[in-house]
């Protein structure tokens, strides 16, 4: 992974004599940007640097098109310069003058060494040159620069003047633009101005649409549209304490601004249970952007090695935050079948993973969910990695009366005239998910009739339900059977 660098450190850099510095950049312009301030702020004294381009050479030096041509009157030029290359990591594989050059630049004499800087999306280094260049990676804008361009631009856009009202305002736009490039920020404050009644709002939901668009083009990771009642869930009280817990301790406005944010959780159960719900419970509580990584689509080699494939998932990830990370089905990617099927791929995933989450320092919230733990590796399971686990068992009798009473209210029937209590016995050893189901089957045979809902509608859809615990009793014992005493209920024990 390439070092992060900033407009000090490209300073230092330039000023130690590194002959052949990579930038891993997204953004061209904004690239260019950081190297200009990083000369007039840190080497005043040094000419400005030249961009090279493979379409028009060096500006105003003729017969400069051609890499080796370009390279040539490079090296050509006295005293300490500065020179910057968009494109030459196009031309350098297979070209064994061009390499040697790039060898020769790497090691000149004398006391005046230039720089040379290399722009591109990705540092694929020949072989021979790996070792002579100094990677670096110009990430995403932080907070600290996306509200130095808001706090800039306010008195002279007309659309911030109109929208931006309070500091206020200006964090809920700094926390939707993070994880996007200033191009991608332009872009969507320009749809804004097309609308005639332009509000904060409206950025802010173009801000999102963008995130999710360009979630969608890497296809590895998928931008959840979140709703603030995704936050009703039934049941699970001691996870909902273990919540409420760090909101007191921490204080909600902090943690929705990524200020010590937990690591994460890892919610393991029986299938139907709630834990995706639950997942987007907690990104809704904390007003987190919630990100779904699915194990199964890195190993599919789409989008290249799983090593990179997940690399490029937690970069991602890390630019978004703060946000709630979604890791669907985690052993689906990471378990002890895994290792023995794929070698070494799974064991460098599994490695870096751990790394990564034993020493990120951006705000993403692990949110983990399985349904078979026991394929998961120790490794994972240890204190450090994890906050806590988490076992989502079937909703208890009280869970169950609040399952039934929100399905009811999301079709606009009062609970109160059901006996949510007779529901909750009748339906012992149903899922959260089964319970929805025989709701939804219920409204469905009424609406067929064209009547109203009645208790006994209900009643007569779970008794035509088989729970998955008739069906898969022996899995589910073996499941509850690995969690007690390896995992924290979700649950308070009572009444089943």
């Amino acid at each position: 992974m390439q070092e992060p660098i900033d407009a000090a450190t490209l300073a230092r850099q330039i000023a130690a004599g590194a002959p052949l510095l990579f930038l891993r950049t997204a953004n061209e312009a904004r690239s260019e940007e950081l190297i200009a301030r990083c000369m007039r702020q840190g080497l005043p004294s040094l000419p400005e640097p030249v961009t090279w381009t493979c379409t028009r050479g060096f500006p105003e030096v003729a017969e400069t098109k051609e890499p080796l041509a370009a390279l040539n009157w490079a090296l050509a030029q006295t005293g300490r310069r500065v020179f910057v290359f968009k494109d030459m990591h196009w031309f350098w594989h297979d070209q064994p003058y061009l390499q040697r050059l790039l060898l020769e630049a790497a090691d000149q004499p004398g006391d005046a060494p230039k720089t040379f800087i290399f722009l591109g999306h990705e540092a694929n280094l020949p072989g021979a040159l790996e070792k002579s260049f100094l990677l670096f990676e110009h990430a995403l804008p932080d907070r600290a620069e996306l509200r130095s361009f808001f706090q800039e631009r306010r008195d002279k856009d007309p659309l911030l003047q109109k929208i931006v009202q309070s500091s206020a305002d200006i964090d809920r736009l700094v926390l939707a633009t993070q994880g996007l490039d200033l191009s991608d920020l332009r872009h969507a404050m320009r749809l804004t101005r097309l609308q005639r009644e332009a509000q904060l709002d409206q950025l802010v939901a173009s801000l999102f649409r963008t995130k999710k668009q360009i979630l969608q083009k890497t296809g590895i990771m998928e931008f959840v549209d979140n709703d603030p009642a995704a936050a009703q869930v039934g049941g699970m009280e001691n996870l909902k304490e273990w919540l409420a817990k760090r909101e007191r301790a921490f204080g909600a406005d902090d943690l929705a601004a990524g200020r010590n944010l937990p690591k994460g959780v890892l919610i393991m159960g029986i299938s139907g249970c709630g834990k995706s719900l639950f997942v987007k419970a907690i990104a809704a509580r904390w007003r987190l952007p919630l990100v779904r990584l699915d194990m199964a689509t890195v190993y599919e080699g789409t989008y290249g090695s799983p090593e990179s494939s997940l690399r490029q998932a937690l970069r991602t990830a890390e630019s978004l935050a703060p946000c709630v990370l979604w890791i669907d089905e985690i052993e689906a990617g990471i378990s002890n079948q895994g290792f023995k099927a794929e070698g070494g791929a799974a064991s460098r995933v599994l490695g870096y993973f751990l790394t990564w989450m034993q020493e990120k320092r951006a705000a993403v919230f692990v949110a983990a969910t399985a349904n078979a733990i026991e394929m998961l590796p120790a490794e994972i399971l240890r204190k450090g990695r994890f906050d806590e686990i988490f076992y989502v068992a079937l909703p208890e009798v009280p869970e169950r009366e609040a399952i039934f009473r929100i399905h009811l209210q999301r079709r606009g029937f009062a609970a109160d005239d059901f006996s949510l209590s007779m529901l909750a016995h009748s339906a012992k050893g149903f899922s959260g998910a089964e319970i929805e189901q025989a709701v939804a089957s219920a409204v469905f045979e009424c609406l067929a009739q064209n009547r109203t809902l009645t208790q006994q509608d209900v009643m007569e859809a779970i008794g035509r339900t088989v729970p998955l615990s008739i069906t898969m009793a022996e899995q589910i014992k073996k499941i509850e059977a690995w969690a007690f005493k390896r995992a924290v209920s979700a649950s308070r024990t009572g009444n089943r």
